[in-house]
């Protein structure tokens, strides 16, 4: 019996987390609309909040990555000093690194292109 249960639990979390996670942000978002229109109600003026440039979205996204790729990669490679395979997982970390550097020079190309026109 215990040797059914791991693909059971593997698939409740597999379609589990997502569904909590969408679930938790639509809520989040109507909580903060229904905040927004209380306080328009009682004649409290709500400053909006701005949208972010395209290039200030890039930019983000590419700090976020690089970051995030930078850690896992130092991650596997301190434990890839115990466990040397670990060093093929600490490689992985080339792609949402590679993926920010192209967010950074999409920010860039924007940031140009808003500069000339």
């Amino acid at each position: 019996m215990s040797d059914n249960i791991v693909p059971v639990v593997a698939i409740i979390m597999v379609f589990g987390i997502p569904m909590t996670a969408l679930y938790t942000y639509y809520r989040v978002r109507k909580l903060r609309s229904e905040e927004r229109l209380a306080a328009i109600a009682r004649g409290v003026s709500v400053p909006m909040e701005p949208e972010l440039s395209q290039a200030a979205r890039s930019r983000r996204l590419g700090i976020l990555l690089v970051c995030g790729a930078l850690g896992y990669s130092i991650t596997f490679g301190l434990i890839g000093r115990v466990e040397p395979d670990a060093w093929i997982a600490a490689s992985f970390g080339v792609i949402p690194f590679a993926v920010g550097l192209g967010y950074f020079l999409d920010s860039t190309l924007v940031r140009r292109d808003l500069h000339t026109s």
